[in-house]
């Protein structure tokens, strides 16, 4: 079996050098970048398993190419930052980052937190890749809602952990604490508002009535209900 592939985007070549060297002996391949550019240039030929995405880049905001990442590619991204405000990291999250990794870091927290989105990943794809509820189909293979007329709107990897999440277990309470252990997010601020986000914008891509939600219910201090039936395929 192919070792997962490991991209690493930084450009302070010592950053780029620990990483490398911790993840080659954790067992994983991976092909460094100091720059957006070359980053970007290189996923047209190969989209890898992880993406580690540096945010102060030269050549580039880092933050649009985790959104960009996370929409179009379907990538695992998880930013590695000296930014260590709550609101740069709410804001990594919100725009589909899966983690936020602040420097200096840990290199064995590093292959950790690699190794556990991995293992998420690795478990939705055993798992059906076709859902259907009230009109709607989800692609989990593609990233993609689709609506009764064929209209697809796409969602980022982050988006569709927790929308998986909701199809598996429809008309059951799913706490915030469920959430964190299902999503290997720790308690904080900065989780639940990535959350809320992520709940905010899949309500927006299934067309609901914000002050009226008939698909992903609200219980205030306890959770969210998926309201409709599933069927997966």
């Amino acid at each position: 079996m192919t070792a997962p592939l490991v991209s690493i985007l930084d450009d302070e070549p010592a950053i780029r050098t620990i990483l490398e060297e911790a993840l080659q002996d954790a067992g994983f391949r991976t092909i460094c970048f100091g720059r957006a550019q070359a980053f970007t240039a290189a996923l047209a030929h190969q989209t890898p398993d992880v993406c580690l995405i540096d945010l102060s880049l030269p050549d580039t905001d880092g933050l649009t190419l985790v959104h960009k990442l996370a929409l179009e590619q379907g990538a695992i991204v998880i930013i590695i930052s000296g930014r260590a405000l709550v609101q740069d990291k709410v804001t990594g999250l919100e725009l589909g980052a899966d983690d936020y990794i602040i420097k200096p870091f840990d290199p064995a927290e590093v292959v950790a937190r690699v190794r556990a989105r991995l293992r998420t990943s690795k478990t939705a794809h055993s798992a059906s890749q076709i859902a259907e509820f009230k009109g709607w189909k989800v692609l989990f293979d593609q990233y993609v809602l689709e609506d009764g007329e064929g209209q697809r709107f796409p969602f980022s990897h982050a988006e569709g952990e927790v929308l998986r999440l909701f199809l598996e277990n429809p008309k059951r309470l799913i706490s915030r604490s469920q959430m964190q252990d299902h999503l290997g997010g720790a308690a904080s601020e900065s989780f639940d508002r990535a959350m809320d986000v992520r709940i905010s914008r899949l309500r927006t891509k299934l067309c609901e009535d914000p002050k009226n939600p008939q698909l992903i219910k609200t219980i205030y201090g306890a959770g969210y209900i998926f309201l409709a039936d599933v069927a997966w395929h």
